[in-house]
C-alpha cells in the first residue's frame, strides 16, 4: 500500500497500529478510534515537498478546471487535493475520486462583526468560510473525497451512512460519480427535505428507520465494524480518511490569511468530525513547522444536542492525554437512555445525542485550548438570519457558529480585536423549510400558517407582501407611488 501512511488507536493505553488497506474504521484490537498517521520526512522526500505553503497557493491561482486535465492538474482543480502533501495517504494520483470539491474562499464579513462587537483593527474581526459552496452543498465533500479515495485504493464497491442530510447527500454524489452502491439510513422525520431530495436524485438507496440517528449510526457501525462479509464500506466519520479530507478546510482558511493562524475557530458541533479534523490539521501543521501557534477552538452545541456541552462543562470530561474518564461519557448515555431523550432541535446537521467523534473532540479541545457552549434553535434562527441578510444564506446549524461568536464576545472570552473564523457548513437551500417558516410564518410542510399574516416571526423576517393582480396596487408596494 502506502509505506509512509498507517492507521493508530488513538488510545494510548492500546496504541494498536496497522496498514491503511485495513477495511473497518475502527481499531483491531479495542475497537476505538484510529487516527491516519505518516511518516512525514518520508512522504515529503517522496513527493518533493518542501514544506513551502506557496506550492498550493500557485496551483489555486493557476488551474481553473479545464476540461481535459489529467494527472496532477485534476488534483489541483481540488481544494483538498492541492493539498497532497498534508494528507498523503492516497498512493498514487489514479485513486484519488474528485469532483472538484473545496474550491470556497475564506469571507471576511466587517459589517457582522461590528454587530458582534467586534472591530477590525490589526485583521481581527470575524471571517465567514462558507462551505455551502461545495458541489453537494456542505462540507462534507471535502471529507468524502478522502474516503472515496481509500475506498477505491481497497476495492470497496459498496458503501453506506447514517446521516442527518448532508453526509447521504455527499456519499449520494460521490458514489454516483464513482459507480459505488450507495446505501443511506435517515431517522423517520429527521431529515431536511433538501437534503434527503439529493439522496433520493442521485440515486442512494434509502432506508427510513423508525429511529433518530443515534440508532441508524449504530446500525451501520455493525454493518461495517462488525460484519465484513457484507462488503460494505462504512462512510460516517468514524471513518478516518473522512477527517483526513476535512483537515484542508483548514488549510484553505490559513492561505486565505497568508498562512498567518487566526485566533479564534468557531464551528457547530454535531457528530464532532470538524473539530476533530481541523485539531489534526494543526498539529501536523506545528509539527512540521509550517505555523507558529494553534489558534483556540469554540465548539457550538444546539441546545437540543448539547453532548458535548454537557459532558465538558458539567460532568467535567477532559482529553488527559487520552485516558479521558469514558465513565463520565457512558454514564450521560446510559442517562439519555433510562430519561428517553433523544435529539431535538432545528438544525438538523446536529441533530445527534451520541457524537462518535466525542474522544477526538476532546483532544481537539485540549490541543486548541478549547470552549464548548450551546445554544437554543430561537437564537440560532437569529443568527442564520443575520449571516442571510449579508448575502451567505446557510443552513441552521451555520448559525449555532456565528451565535457562539457572538455568545464569546459579550462573555469575554472573545476579544474584540481578535480574529475569528466561523463555519458555515452548509447551503440555505439544504433546508428551505424551516427558511420559508422562519421568514413567512407558513408550514410548508402542513401548508398552514403558523403566525397572523403581516405578524413576523424572526427579528429579521422577510415576510412576502400580498398584493392585488392591480399595477397601481404593485406600484404602491414597490414602495415608488
Amino acid at each position: 500500500m502506502v509505506e509512509h501512511a498507517k492507521l493508530r488507536c488513538i488510545d494510548p493505553d492500546c496504541g494498536a497500529e496497522c496498514g491503511i488497506e485495513r477495511t473497518t474504521p475502527t481499531c483491531p484490537t479495542c475497537a476505538g478510534l484510529m487516527d491516519v498517521v505518516y511518516d512525514w520526512a518520508r512522504a515529503h522526500a517522496s513527493m518533493g515537498f518542501s514544506g513551502d505553503p506557496m506550492i498550493f497557493q500557485d496551483r489555486n491561482r493557476g488551474f481553473f478546471g479545464a476540461a481535459d486535465a489529467t494527472g496532477a492538474e485534476r488534483l489541483d482543480a481540488s481544494g483538498v487535493w492541492r493539498f497532497r502533501e498534508l494528507l498523503p495517504f492516497y498512493g498514487s494520483i489514479d485513486n484519488v475520486v474528485s469532483v472538484g470539491e473545496g474550491r470556497t474562499i475564506l469571507q471576511p464579513a466587517p459589517v457582522i462583526a461590528k454587530q458582534l462587537g467586534y472591530h477590525a483593527s490589526k485583521g481581527g474581526g470575524i471571517y465567514l468560510q462558507y462551505e455551502g459552496m461545495n458541489p453537494s452543498g456542505s462540507f462534507k465533500d471535502n471529507g468524502m473525497t478522502g474516503a472515496f479515495t481509500h475506498a477505491k485504493m481497497i476495492g470497496a464497491t459498496r458503501a453506506v451512512c447514517a446521516s442527518t442530510g448532508n453526509t447521504s447527500a455527499s456519499l449520494a454524489m460521490f458514489a454516483a460519480i464513482s459507480g459505488v452502491e450507495a446505501y443511506v439510513l435517515i431517522g423517520e422525520g429527521k431529515i431536511a427535505f433538501g437534503k434527503l431530495a439529493q439522496a433520493l436524485e442521485y440515486g442512494a438507496t434509502t432506508l427510513q428507520v423508525k429511529g433518530d440517528f443515534d440508532a441508524c449510526l449504530g446500525h451501520v457501525r455493525e454493518i461495517g465494524e462488525q460484519r465484513p462479509e457484507l462488503g460494505i464500506y462504512l462512510m460516517n466519520s468514524v471513518n478516518p480518511f473522512r477527517l483526513e479530507g476535512q483537515k484542508a478546510i483548514m488549510f484553505r482558511v490559513l492561505e486565505a490569511l497568508g498562512w498567518e493562524v487566526p485566533d479564534w475557530i468557531v464551528v457547530p458541533g454535531g457528530n464532532l468530525g470538524n473539530c476533530s479534523a481541523f485539531a489534526k490539521a494543526f498539529m501536523e501543521l506545528k509539527e512540521l513547522s509550517m505555523i507558529d501557534r494553534i489558534p483556540r477552538l469554540a465548539v457550538i452545541n444546539a441546545q437540543g444536542a448539547r453532548t458535548l456541552d454537557k459532558v465538558y462543562n458539567e460532568l467535567g470530561a477532559r482529553w488527559n492525554g487520552g485516558r479521558y474518564d469514558k465513565g463520565i461519557v457512558r454514564g450521560e448515555y446510559e442517562r439519555m437512555d433510562a430519561a428517553g431523550e433523544r435529539a431535538s432541535t432545528i438544525a438538523s446537521a446536529i441533530e445527534i445525542n451520541r457524537p462518535v467523534n466525542l474522544p477526538k473532540a476532546l483532544r481537539a479541545l485540549d490541543v486548541m485550548d478549547g470552549v464548548v457552549r450551546c445554544v437554543d434553535d430561537k437564537t440560532i434562527m437569529e443568527y442564520k438570519a443575520l449571516v442571510g441578510r449579508h448575502g451567505f444564506g446557510c443552513e441552521p446549524a451555520s448559525g449555532a457558529s456565528v451565535a457562539g461568536a457572538h455568545m464569546l464576545r459579550e462573555e469575554g472570552v472573545i476579544g474584540a480585536g481578535e480574529r475569528v473564523v466561523c463555519i458555515l457548513t452548509g447551503h440555505v437551500l439544504k433546508d428551505p423549510d424551516v427558511v420559508v417558516q422562519y421568514h413567512s410564518g407558513i408550514d410548508t410542510k402542513a401548508g398552514q400558517e403558523l403566525a397572523p399574516r403581516g405578524e413576523p416571526t424572526g427579528q429579521k423576517a422577510n415576510r412576502p407582501i400580498p398584493v392585488a393582480d392591480d399595477i397601481d396596487a404593485i406600484i404602491a408596494a414597490l414602495g415608488a407611488g
